[in-house]
């Protein structure tokens, strides 16, 4: 998958129907006025300062005049500067539409939603911006038929994020279910999941096609050449990678509880770069030095250079 597939596919999602973020805002339970229309708006924050500030979407919601101003911004990685550009998004659209506004930052990443979500201090007493974080764990699992159909944007969303997960097969099987049931026109929705899922879970998708008796094929060429193509070899390299991710994953526990027990303190850059270890030879090295080294700057260089 493409870093732009990863990037566009809620904003995608909101272009087609603005009124998702209203109903991510009330799933996380953050109150949103009543509205008769929510509408894009200009995402673009250059008219009151020189420096070009562009958030990835906005959407007002209306009833005549603007009612609320939502800002939504993608964050696949924690970035310092966003806690300067943020504060202007939001000061400049509620300059512009003259209604309260919202910030909305969704990160598909767990440790990635934690840092996005701290406050930002503005330096005025009493002032200081809490983002509203959108993380895996608030994007509802939807299994229900009915609310799939209904909502099939919100249910787009659901089978992306849960969809690689053990508990995501029956999020997959509704939004399969949902799909015969959706007007021809929203019906590319399952080109755009199957762009973004991993290829074994891809597979998974075929699979459940094929029991309830239905041949899914993609819309769009690019997706059905690589579906028809990738199938059987994701499969297999999917179960593998997901084992050796799984054994990897079990070793940097292993790190952080040794280091931890011992007393040693994990600075939170260690974790991450402990966490995103994929190699199974240095973790296994960390392992082992972890039971004797003095800090953990000794164990990666002791590792690294063993390794």
């Amino acid at each position: 998958m493409s870093p732009t597939q990863e990037h566009e596919f809620l904003l995608e999602l909101v272009r087609n129907r603005p009124s998702l973020v209203a109903t991510l805002l009330t799933e996380m339970g953050v109150p949103v006025p009543d509205f008769d229309e929510a509408r894009l708006e200009s995402p673009d924050f250059t008219d009151c300062v020189p420096t070009e500030y562009r958030a990835d979407s906005v959407v007002v919601l209306a009833d005549g005049k603007p009612l609320s101003g939502i800002v939504l911004e993608v964050q696949r990685a924690y970035r310092d500067e966003k806690t300067w550009s943020w504060p202007v998004y939001l000061a400049t659209l509620r300059a512009r539409l003259k209604c309260p506004c919202t910030l909305l930052v969704f990160c598909p990443d767990t440790r990635v939603a934690v840092k996005c979500g701290r406050p930002i201090d503005m330096g005025h007493p009493g002032w200081s911006l809490r983002p509203i974080v959108l993380g895996p764990e608030q994007v509802p699992m939807i299994t229900d038929l009915g609310r799939a159909v209904a909502e099939p944007e919100l249910t787009a969303l659901s089978a992306i994020v849960h969809g690689s997960t053990e508990e995501g097969f029956k999020v997959l099987q509704t939004f399969h279910d949902a799909h015969e049931h959706l007007p021809e026109e929203l019906k590319s929705y399952s080109d755009l999941v199957l762009s973004v899922l991993p290829e074994f879970v891809v597979a998974k998708f075929k699979e459940i096609s094929m029991a309830m008796g239905t041949n899914y094929e993609p819309r769009s060429k690019l997706v059905r050449e690589w579906v028809d193509h990738g199938i059987a070899q994701g499969l297999t390299q999917g179960i593998t990678q997901g084992i050796a991710q799984g054994i990897a994953q079990g070793e940097a526990k292993a790190v952080l509880r040794i280091l931890e027990g011992r007393g040693l303190t994990v600075s939170e850059e260690a974790r991450e770069r402990i966490h995103t270890c994929e190699d199974p030879d240095l973790l296994l090295a960390w392992v082992d030095k972890a039971l004797t080294v003095k800090s953990v700057d000794e164990l990666f260089e002791e590792a690294d250079s063993d390794h």
